[in-house]
């Protein structure tokens, strides 16, 4: 049975909804108030954290302009005279530092950026700072804020944070030894790097582990031109608040599918709101390589520097997010050492960061030892203890430490590259690209075909690995870590693609240092992306690891956009159907091809959606192309006579 109330019937009730009201309580009898009912929640809890191996610190350290930056310091029990290991990052302080809620050390600090047995075995004070803008840290956020100057009219930067920063520690920190290391991975690794712009002078060491070097070259956001649109997700949820607050929504569940339904960059930002982002404007502003990007690469910035502080530059030889950066700071600061005892570089078989986690494997490659191990505890401990520790013994750390894939060895090397520790020696030797698809070092033969052709469809772009493509990440079950070390096979049956592929191998043949691809090609259109992969191809069976049997694995691969074939600054467009040399230059391997593999260049012109389409037809800023200016091309590449194409390898000779 249903209550009709009637609205006659609600103007009789009138009046008794009024007496009702009141007997309503007032606010002197609401139940919060009552003497004998007190809250149950301290004024100011205090943990009991007697029996912790650590005391920590939470606290605001004030800069020279009066901004404050939450730092956490975590100083080991009885600890005198200890050195800081300081890391400044934009990723939280206090998530950083509390990965367990628990006495111990390790498992507080067994995480993102703690190089966690170097940390507790050696006994050092940890120091995670926010830098200014993000999470607990005062002032405003520009991500990898530039240097004071033209990009940053305000006085502070990071090089004064991180100044002021130590300057306050070895004044304020009782248990410490007054020596200060910075080190840091990714953004980390950049803010390490900024450290030694004028450093403090009670640094005395630092180790950028995959730092953001050039964020144009090859880098975070862009490679030679072509837009990593797979890096918008970060920076909507890095810059869009201050705690990354707002996530990045999807209405696909394969990347592929949410990138192409937008057609360009700038329109899939503009569905986002991303408009609201200042970083993002920039992006827009500036896609090629003018003094915006220039004036704030890092190894631009540190070549003009003097060198004061050991240096150990860390990098991944699959680094799928900053290859570019450790080996070009390497080549820039290493001439100046004329000392040889300020600039060292590590080449570890990892992924972006992997270097203080598990190395033993790497998708389906493995290593037979856990290199991240090793690297912690053989060469960074060392290191670290050498110039931080008072009294330390001499580390013994080579100039260059140098993983060796294919052979799966560490080897100690006296610079980079330079193949074997003495009497090797580095010949660029070229690799060429022949008729039938063929791959050899003699030179084509006269009237052989002029060249080979495929169709590039910006409608069917070639996917950067198998799909549904997954968005990046290394949380929830992604495998975006490993995705430069796939199985190339998808790739190569795809008739957008060339496969040139060389006979079985009969001797080992090592490459040390960075491929440079000598590509003569021509396409219909007025612009074109080419995509060149140098790949080992394992024997067709391998034993003890059947999945490894006919397995192709990219050892140097990039992306390189055509427009900028004469002028890194300035876009032009590309003369239809005529053939043009690309000279492009891959990221560094130190890779032996073994005898029964082969060795495989593929090209093609697309990696998507890692990178944006290149809509074929020239227009002055691809990320407003419109729909109409995506169009089919023919692709050629020339391999007969003067118009060769070919890959300059860094083969090791030795005597």
């Amino acid at each position: 049975m249903k209550l009709i109330i009637r609205p006659c019937a609600l103007i009789l009730l009138a009046p008794l909804f009024g007496a009702l009201s009141l007997v309503q309580p007032s606010a002197a009898q609401a139940p919060t108030d009552y003497p004998d009912f007190p809250s149950e929640t301290p004024a100011n809890f205090q943990p009991v954290t007697d029996s912790f191996e650590y005391i920590k610190r939470d606290l605001m350290i004030p800069m020279r302009d009066g901004v404050k930056l939450h730092t956490v310091i975590i100083v080991p029990k009885g600890a005198k005279s200890a050195p800081i290991l300081l890391t400044r990052t934009p990723y939280n302080a206090t998530a950083l530092t509390s990965h367990a809620e628990s006495p111990h050390l390790g498992p507080m600090l067994n995480g993102y950026d703690n190089a966690t047995e170097v940390i507790v075995d050696g006994g050092y004070i940890r120091v995670v700072q926010d830098v200014r803008g993000k999470y607990g840290s005062e002032g405003d956020y520009v991500m990898t804020r530039p240097l004071h100057g033209p990009l940053n009219p305000t006085p502070v930067d990071h090089a004064t944070d991180t100044y002021d920063t130590i300057d306050w520690l070895v004044n304020n920190v009782p248990e410490s030894n007054g020596k200060v290391g910075i080190l840091g991975i990714s953004y980390d690794g950049f803010t390490t790097l900024m450290a030694l712009v004028n450093p403090h002078p009670a640094l005395k060491v630092a180790v950028p582990m995959n730092p953001m070097v050039d964020g144009w070259m090859g880098d975070d956001w862009f490679h030679n031109g072509a837009f990593r649109q797979q890096n918008m997700p970060y920076i909507y949820e890095q810059v869009g608040t201050r705690a990354n607050k707002a996530k990045w929504w999807s209405n696909h569940f394969d990347d592929y599918d949410v990138y192409m339904e937008a057609g360009s960059a700038g329109e899939l930002g503009h569905r986002r709101g991303m408009e609201q982002i200042g970083f993002w404007r920039k992006l827009m502003e500036h896609p090629s390589y003018d003094s915006f990007w220039q004036d704030q690469a890092m190894d631009r910035i540190l070549a003009a520097q003097p060198l004061k502080v050991p240096t150990m530059l860390v990098d991944s030889l699959w680094d799928q997010e900053d290859i570019y950066g450790a080996p070009a700071l390497y080549k820039a600061l290493k001439a100046k050492d004329t000392a040889n005892d300020k600039v060292f570089l590590v080449l570890g078989p990892w992924h972006h960061g992997q270097e203080i986690g598990d190395g033993s494997t790497l998708g389906a490659l493995q290593f037979n030892s856990d290199t991240g191990l090793y690297f912690r505890t053989q060469i960074l401990r060392p290191f670290l203890d050498h110039y931080l520790k008072d009294g330390a013994p001499a580390d013994n750390v080579a100039p260059v430490i140098a993983f060796e894939t294919g052979t799966n060895a560490w080897r100690r090397l006296p610079a980079w590259p330079a193949g074997c520790a003495s009497g090797c020696t580095i010949k660029s030797t070229p690799l060429y690209l022949e008729a039938a698809l063929k791959l050899g070092f003699a030179a084509p033969k006269a009237g052989d075909a002029a060249f080979d052709e495929y169709v590039s469809d910006p409608a069917k772009p070639v996917p950067f690995r198998r799909r549904p493509s997954q968005p990046e990440g290394y949380d929830n079950g992604l495998t975006w870590p490993q995705w430069l070390v796939d199985d190339q096979r998808e790739a190569s049956g795809r008739p957008d693609v060339l496969a040139f592929v060389s006979d079985v191998l009969t001797t080992p043949i090592k490459m040390s240092g960075q491929p440079v691809a000598n590509l003569v090609a021509s396409t219909s259109g007025t612009d074109s992306d080419w995509v060149i992969k140098v790949i080992d191809v394992y024997p067709d069976e391998v034993a003890g690891q059947p999945g490894m049997g006919g397995y192709q694995l990219m050892i140097s691969a990039d992306i390189f956009r055509g427009r900028y074939r004469e002028s890194v600054e300035t876009a032009k467009p590309i003369a239809p159907d005529k053939p043009l040399p690309y000279r492009i230059t891959l990221p560094t391997a130190n890779h032996v091809f073994l005898p029964g593999h082969k060795i495989m260049v593929q090209i093609q012109s697309s990696w998507f959606p890692l990178y944006d389409r290149n809509p074929q037809t020239f227009v002055p800023n691809i990320f407003w192309a419109k729909p109409g200016d995506y169009r089919k091309a023919v692709q050629r590449v020339y391999h007969a006579g003067a118009q060769a194409s070919f890959i300059e390898l860094p083969l090791v000779v030795t005597p």
